[in-house]
């Protein structure tokens, strides 16, 4: 147990508890006994949010593998925070203030509203009609959960089941979620499990008064589910109420900490984030340091500074912007294959010449769409026959969830050198998704290169310290990252300037779809 315990004036208090498991089976439905029911209520909880967008900065709730601490090792396993609640208590709101107070770029949320059972025909007639009873242990995939914990919490990537809550099934599509050093798991169950408590690091009851619970969810079932407000109150006096009584409320006394109030509760918040400071190891010390061994930056020769001069400035027409940017392309390619391996060889006279011939299987580049996909030309110019695999990473318009959304690999990737291309990196976010996805199709981590005509230092650092043995080649690094991860002083939306689609609106269709040169 941890050893906070703080009792703050008026109503503002953090409440810890010291209770143990004890010989617990692996649904915990008999822990009530002993203890009085505090007349709550519950349900299903809200779907985490992938990504929270804050005044400073905007946290991927997907994860982001692996992740490093800050001298560049690879934690052992990932910091666990374990939230429990009725639902509407406000365990997601907690987890948003608890992520945006921790100041790091990537974490994992998890919530246990993606791991409802398969429902057969029988089951989804019963669920129609509210009396299918969604808030007891058995409604839930312990087994997949428990699963899908246990590889996050090793930095391995996982494949989440995505609940629809109108046809009470799961959608064709799974999402691709991956580790992070602080994982946050929340769910009206999250301590029913005796498998799932061993790995919680930290576990949380979110506390908060049921004629509250009972408002939002009422709101939110009637908005966002489309349920009719007879049909809730019937749920919930029939199986709400009841299992938070007999499943959930007892539950508490074994979390470490009880924060009332919910998210309101800022003094409860900050205690909580001072110790998962102090327990895992966050890797953002190295913001502030020098800039990595492993980044070359292109010489800034009065030629490369003058095409910076050129694609930098606004006013650039497009030709002139793709005209420059390709020349920069050229020497970024030939630039990184300077870090290819070599050998020596002979020259017809028989003596030995240390050249540049290339040491290894094949040179496979992959592009980052869309932007990084005008790189492959310059690939292709230098690097005769070159493989060329592509990545498409983009949020969602509509919850804001970076996304991997197509890929198209060589085959045995595993055994090439990679040239992964982007032409911008401003957090690394992407960058670092993708070297992700080359080392899970079996490509070494010191056999990928990354290339890109701009980075931000931030992103620079988060490559770098994540991926240390991956070589980072770029032609000029800025200083800064804007509240919107705009590069400072930067090059503005590659892509737009470069496919034309930041026209104004004037333009016509025609003229939209010229083709790039």
């Amino acid at each position: 147990r941890f050893p906070i315990e703080v009792t703050c004036c008026s109503s503002a208090s953090l409440f810890c508890s010291g209770g143990g498991e004890g010989s617990l089976d692996r649904l915990l439905t008999s822990v009530s006994s002993g203890l009085s029911p505090r007349k709550r209520t519950t349900s299903q909880c809200k779907s985490e949010p992938p990504l929270l967008r804050t005044s400073k900065r905007t946290i991927y709730t997907a994860g982001r593998p692996p992740w490093y601490n800050e001298h560049g090792t690879q934690s052992k396993e990932a910091f666990v925070i374990g939230l429990c609640g009725g639902s509407a208590s406000g365990k997601t709101t907690v987890a948003r203030k608890i992520i945006e107070a921790l100041d790091v770029p990537w974490v994992v949320l998890l919530s246990m509203d993606s791991f409802y059972k398969v429902l057969t025909p029988e089951q989804q007639v019963t669920a129609a009609s509210n009396d299918y009873n969604f808030d007891h242990p058995d409604a839930f995939d312990f087994g997949l959960l428990a699963h899908t914990l246990r590889k996050l919490k090793l930095g391995k990537s996982v494949k989440i089941p995505v609940y629809d809550f109108t046809t009470h099934g799961r959608q064709k599509d799974w999402k691709t979620v991956y580790g992070a050093s602080v994982i946050i798991f929340e769910g009206i169950m999250a301590f029913a499990d005796k498998e799932l408590l061993q790995l919680l690091d930290m576990k949380i009851f979110v506390e908060t008064d049921s004629d509250i619970r009972l408002v939002r969810r009422l709101q939110r079932d009637i908005t966002e589910r489309g349920r009719d407000i007879d049909g809730v109150i019937k749920q919930y006096n029939k199986f709400v109420k009841p299992a938070f009584e007999q499943y959930i409320e007892p539950t508490m006394r074994l979390a470490d900490i009880v924060v009332p109030r919910g998210g309101g509760n800022m003094v409860a918040i900050d205690l909580i984030v001072q110790h998962v400071h102090s327990q895992a190891a966050l890797a953002s010390a190295h913001q502030a340091q020098p800039l990595p061994q492993t980044l070359s930056v292109l010489e800034s020769t009065p030629q490369v500074r003058g095409m910076h001069t050129i694609i930098r400035n606004k006013e650039t027409s497009r030709d002139e912007f793709i005209f420059y940017s390709k020349r920069l392309m050229r020497l970024l390619i030939e630039r990184a294959l300077s870090f290819l391996p070599s050998e020596v060889l002979q020259t017809p006279q028989g003596e030995d010449y240390e050249g540049r011939t290339f040491h290894g299987k094949r040179i496979t580049g992959v592009s980052i769409l869309r932007a990084g996909e005008t790189m492959e030309p310059a690939l292709r110019a230098v690097c005769k026959d070159v493989r060329i695999g592509k990545i498409l990473i983009q949020t969602n318009q509509d919850t804001g969830e970076p996304e991997l959304h197509y890929l198209r690999l060589p085959k045995d990737i595993g055994e090439d050198h990679v040239i992964l291309m982007d032409c911008t990196v401003s957090t690394g976010a992407a960058a670092m998704m993708a070297v992700r996805v080359l080392l899970d199709h079996d490509v070494q981590e010191d056999k990928i290169l990354l290339v890109s005509l701009l980075m931000a230092e931030m992103g620079v650092h988060s490559v770098a310290y994540a991926f240390p043995q991956v070589q980072i080649i770029t032609t000029a690094v800025d200083k800064k990252v804007n509240d919107l991860f705009h590069i400072i002083p930067g090059i503005g939306n590659f892509g737009d300037r470069y496919f034309g689609t930041d026209a104004p609106p004037e333009w016509s269709d025609e003229e939209m779809d010229e083709p790039s040169y």
